[in-house]
């Protein structure tokens, strides 16, 4: 579903990711981790389409972002840590547009269940400056899930939100894996991983230095087996892995099975 080889992003002479390559299935959740600086927001961004690579490829559901990013970008969203709303739309407007330029059917039916779910119902009528942080950051959910993605990319997904929300948000991504969709987490709360994602991928300075399932990861860099946290293994790998000695670290990385090749075909 979501297929990554050789991403490498360049700001001048500064390589913020260096030679990425992972993919993630139907139905897996990848928790994207590393310190301040690491480069996965580069990463998402790129992913995302909004910033171009400088080299290596992306493939959404079968779409090489490169060459039809609209198809590609017709089966993703990016839920940012900061939501970005249009100050002039009220919320349900906010939904009608989005529903405009994915064009989703039968959007009358889609919009009140989805403003319910999220208990936005209220609000509908509002703009965004009347809307609280948490607010805001439930109507750019409520447009990413209008269309159904089949991939869905999180940068710090629990920002500004109360322990209600919280608690409806992680059911909202476990709703998503089960239904199939293929998932990337970015966030510092290492709790969140360890409870929602099925598999992990470390950054360190934009170099991959750790990729697997959870049990992978800590049975390889943790230092007392299963019983590590991903905490201790974050804090391992930050605090002693010199970039330089990282060549091979990914030997943990999960191969596709034989019945699931790591390249999906267009449509799949």
């Amino acid at each position: 579903m979501i297929e990554v080889n050789g991403l490498t992003k360049l700001y001048g002479d500064f390589a913020a990711v260096t030679d990425l390559s992972f993919s993630v299935r139907p139905g897996d959740l990848l928790g994207l981790v590393g310190p301040n600086g690491a480069g996965k927001t580069s990463t998402l961004r790129c992913l995302a389409g909004i910033i171009p690579p400088t080299r290596g490829t992306v493939r959404i559901a079968g779409h090489l972002l490169s060459e039809d990013p609209v198809a590609a970008k017709r089966e993703l969203a990016f839920f940012s840590d900061e939501p970005r709303l249009f100050d002039y739309l009220t919320v349900e407007q906010h939904l009608q547009f989005t529903a405009r330029i994915y064009q989703v059917r039968e959007v009358s039916r889609l919009i009140p269940p989805l403003l319910a779910d999220l208990e936005l119902t209220d609000k509908a009528h509002l703009l965004p400056g009347e809307l609280s942080r948490g607010m805001k950051q439930k109507v750019q959910i409520a447009c990413g899930l209008l269309h159904s993605p089949r991939v869905v990319f999180f940068d710090e997904p629990l920002t500004g939100l109360d322990p209600l929300a919280i608690r409806r948000m992680k059911d909202t991504i476990r709703r998503l894996s089960r239904e199939g969709a293929a998932i990337i987490i970015s966030s510092h709360l290492l709790h969140l991983l360890e409870e929602l994602c099925t598999h992990v991928l470390m950054l360190r300075r934009g170099i991959k230095v750790a990729h697997g399932t959870l049990e992978q990861v800590r049975s390889h860099f943790g230092g007392q087996g299963l019983d590590s946290s991903l905490e201790d293994v974050f804090v391992r790998i930050a605090m002693e892995m010199d970039p330089a000695t990282t060549k091979g670290a990914d030997e943990v990385s999960v191969a596709h099975p034989p019945s699931m090749p790591p390249t999906l075909g267009q449509g799949d």
